[in-house]
């Protein structure tokens, strides 16, 4: 990998290489310290966006691994405002060994890339957020395993994080149901492309509106907030919306008996995710965010060329 931008980009040996790379580095970090192989390696951090996981995890990540990270703040750089986006790439490509950008418009982590001579990460953007995507992936695969034909079903605003899982199920072979309200459905260039992708390796797509319909047969059941940010000026007019794609005990139950509930968080509790599961047994919402961290180590490794 020369970027990590998309998951739609990677073949999926590349996917399942990174996953196991991830699995291969968490297992280590328990049992003995993981090895310093980014010493030397500094990561620049470029937030438009706040952020709580994103920005630990990959700080941690670099630390687990010997490395340093290095947080720049919008007010630092105001990303295409205050200087071009191409010139901020070439001068910041002088000083770290990686860029993780963390941005609104998609448009801006490409043109890093475009102009960058060291590797760029999509911490997130308002098009996909593939490292969520990579943790979620590996979250699944530590319940099931790598098998095809799991069932994973995508309740809500089908947003840039349902993007990223609809592309690492077509990848890994997983089928994915997303059930959202009329004019929140996927972006129909992802859904076309995810199509592509589901033909080599026989994953099923598939939109509903009934949530209650798509989570029938789910081993996994995946929402998401209802506004995210950047939408809040949409909150009042969401929140009339998405109630009936509330997950909640009662959807739950009529799932896979054995299946796991995800959220990328932060989660408006009670709204799209109720209490009761996400503290209950099937949630694994906790251990999902964690793996942000061990599925970072992995890109970066590969990005360094150290693993």
């Amino acid at each position: 990998m020369q970027h990590f931008i998309a998951i739609s980009d990677l073949s999926s040996r590349a996917v399942q290489d990174l996953l196991d790379v991830a699995i291969r580095l968490k297992k280590e970090y328990f049992e003995t310290g993981n090895q310093p192989l980014f010493k030397g390696k500094v990561l620049g951090l470029i937030f438009q966006k706040p952020s709580l996981r994103t920005r630990v995890s990959f700080d941690m990540a670099m630390r687990h691994m010997g490395g340093d990270a290095l947080y720049l703040s919008p007010n630092e750089i105001g990303l295409g405002k205050r200087e071009s986006i191409a010139d901020v790439a070439r001068v910041l490509s002088g000083y770290v060994h990686g860029l993780m950008a963390r941005v609104f418009e998609h448009a801006h982590v490409t043109e890093l890339a475009k102009w960058s001579s060291v590797p760029v990460i999509n911490g997130l953007s308002d098009y996909n957020h593939p490292c969520q995507g990579m943790a979620d992936a590996l979250t699944i695969q530590e319940k099931f395993g790598p098998a095809k034909g799991l069932n994973v079903t995508y309740v809500g605003d089908a947003n840039n994080v349902a993007v990223s899982l609809l592309y690492v199920c077509a990848k890994l072979g997983w089928n994915i149901t997303i059930a959202s309200p009329e004019g929140y459905d996927l972006n129909p260039a992802a859904v076309e492309l995810g199509g592509q992708i589901a033909a080599e390796t026989g994953a099923k797509i598939i939109q509903l509106r009934d949530p209650h319909e798509a989570v029938r047969g789910a081993q996994v059941i995946y929402t998401d907030t209802w506004t995210s940010m950047g939408q809040e000026e949409e909150a009042a007019k969401r929140e009339a919306v998405f109630p009936p794609y509330q997950v909640n005990a009662r959807l739950v139950g009529e799932a896979d008996r054995d299946v796991i509930v995800m959220h990328c968080l932060p989660a408006h509790r009670n709204h799209e995710l109720t209490d009761e599961v996400a503290d209950g047994p099937h949630s694994v919402i906790f251990p999902q965010a964690h793996n942000r961290l061990h599925a970072q180590k992995a890109i970066l490794a590969r990005l360094f060329g150290v693993a």
